[in-house]
């Protein structure tokens, strides 16, 4: 279809008082082939579209209008549309409408485009509701609830002579059900929405990344609150299990309770710890170690002391969603508790003094092995700065699961790492720290310090979890430490080579690689070659 350049035209010499005969004789055409022109009855181009352009003195890209004839295309797209081919539309009127009435053109466009968008999303739920395994298993699992539910209740309303037992049973069933059900909905829901949020420019645990990168991984406010906190800890008693507990006692009025049920919910493994504000209880599970119940003591004393402090740090955050205040809350809380358990410049003489080695930093402190490499991450204060981390922590099937970033070290925010890296390898040696000097393809090098922690279990059918935690730091702070003794840091031949994840790794070489590397929209990505004897064809018989 062609673009409205006759509208353009006339629009154009209207505007600077020129008469349809002036600008035909100027431009070398008679006025009536001019006011066929303007009319779109037409086609103009090559010199004389030039010299149009000259005499009206406008941009020749401006009279052929390349926006308006993708718009004329678009509008072409909308009125071919099955819901709208039988209505008596003018020859014209597509083009009328882009050179008359452009904004309104634009606005059906857009209103056409998430209308389409709209079905195409609606077709990938339905695809999914007929394909997705887990999808058809939450549902199977809701119409159960939902079954078992109804179940009890017709029983519970149709036999008048149940005895006060069997009565008691049918409504704890329907008590357990309807939770199910309520976190089966939960999921369902999570299920749907996660396309959506990965759709986000910005995902909740990047926005945490980069603020924390802004700050440098250090609170001022919340190091000052927790020096404060811990002078009236230590003035109680002294820091411990016994003294934070009666101080939240004392304070807030909460009982915290070790073993037995949890409060809340009618689960007997629902964790480590939780805090249940309606009975004021804070339950720690009977088989947490001392350097959890101390921290998350320490973590809730600060929390409720302290809570101006956080919400101030909070107001001077500009983050978008929901999700990412409430990772932020988190985070603050956490750093808080470290903060008390690890007062800055006690721990930073010691960590100097023990040349960062964190078993000794753990007995010092009586804390745990991620609990030290935490605070040694948060070690920024101007003057008084320790050496510089970045800390990882993985689940056994090689998921990130925390991330704390380095600045000018590339470390995946999701996902699996390079296959290569020592938070892998600590998996191969449970409770055995793994030291590994590596290199990136730009020429950094790094140490990287793993080893696997484990939370312990509650009962015989717990299944423990493990996971593995990373420091890592630049070649040029490994002297420092106790990890770079033994080590020829001068030496780079030995270096381990590797990459973020495999698919922003540049090492085409690598044969530890497990995806091939993203590249340019359409571009063929530079294959390895393919793991299949010599001789061998895919299809073929062996």
């Amino acid at each position: 279809m062609r673009a409205p350049i006759g509208f353009r035209v006339s629009n154009a010499r209207k505007s600077l008082k020129i008469s349809q005969a002036d600008l035909a004789r100027r431009i070398g055409i008679s006025p009536s082939y001019l006011n066929l022109i303007e009319n779109n009855k037409r086609d103009v181009a090559g010199a004389l579209l030039q010299r149009i352009a000259h005499e009206l003195n406008i941009n020749i890209d401006d009279l052929t209008g390349e926006a308006e004839s993708k718009l004329l295309s678009d509008l072409e797209e909308i009125y071919a549309d099955p819901l709208l081919d039988s209505l008596p539309f003018q020859p014209d009127e597509q083009r009328n409408l882009v050179a008359q009435y452009p904004a309104s053109a634009m606005a059906l466009a857009r209103v056409h485009r998430a209308y389409v968008q709209a079905l195409e999303h609606a077709d990938s739920y339905a695809d999914r509701l007929r394909s997705d395994p887990l999808l058809a298993q939450l549902l199977h699992q809701v119409l159960s609830s939902i079954t078992a539910v109804r179940s009890g209740a017709e029983i519970l309303e149709d036999v008048p002579d149940l005895g006060e037992a069997e009565r008691r049973r049918f409504v704890d069933a329907i008590g357990r059900e309807t939770r199910s059900l309520s976190d089966l909905a939960r999921n369902l829901i999570g299920h749907f929405e996660n396309a959506s949020d990965a759709r986000r420019s910005v995902s909740p645990a990047r926005e945490i990344d980069d603020l924390l990168i802004e700050r440098e991984n250090y609170f001022q406010s919340l190091e000052d609150a927790a020096m404060g906190l811990r002078l009236q800890i230590d003035a109680g008693g002294g820091f411990g299990m016994t003294t934070l507990t009666r101080l939240l006692e004392d304070k807030f009025g909460v009982r915290v309770v070790v073993g037995g049920k949890a409060p809340g919910r009618g689960t007997d493994f629902p964790g480590q710890y939780r805090f249940d504000p309606p009975s004021n209880i804070l339950w720690l599970q009977g088989a947490s170690t001392l350097a959890t119940r101390q921290f998350q003591l320490a973590r809730l004393f600060g929390e409720m002391t302290a809570a101006d402090v956080i919400d101030r740090e909070m107001a001077s955050f500009k983050l978008t969603t929901e999700e990412a205040l409430r990772l932020a809350r988190r985070a603050l809380g956490s750093y808080l508790a470290g903060a008390i358990v690890f007062p800055y410049s006690q721990f930073l003489a010691a960590a100097e003094a023990a040349a960062y080695d964190i078993d000794a930093l753990r007995q010092h402190f009586n804390a745990s092995y991620e609990q030290v490499a935490h605070r040694l991450v948060t070690l920024r204060r101007r003057g008084e700065e320790g050496i510089p981390f970045g800390f990882l922590r993985s689940d056994p099937a090689g998921r990130l699961t925390k991330h704390f970033p380095l600045p000018g070290l590339l470390l995946p925010y999701s996902g699996h790492a390079c296959p290569l890296w020592a938070i892998y390898g600590a998996f191969r040696t449970p409770d055995v720290p793994v030291r590994q000097l590596v290199q990136f393809s730009d020429g950094g090098r790094y140490l990287f310090l793993a080893r696997t922690v484990q939370r312990r279990s509650a009962a015989f059918h717990e299944v423990p979890v493990m996971a593995s935690v990373m420091l890592a730091c630049d070649v040029l702070h490994v002297d420092r430490t106790v990890y770079g003794r033994g080590m020829n840091l001068a030496d780079s031949a030995a270096d381990v080579p590797v990459g973020p994840s495999c698919r922003l790794c540049t090492r085409a070489d690598c044969t530890s690689r497990q995806e091939e590397a993203m590249g340019p929209s359409g571009s063929v990505p530079a294959m390895r070659t393919a793991l299949v004897p010599d001789g061998f064809t895919l299809g073929s018989a062996p």
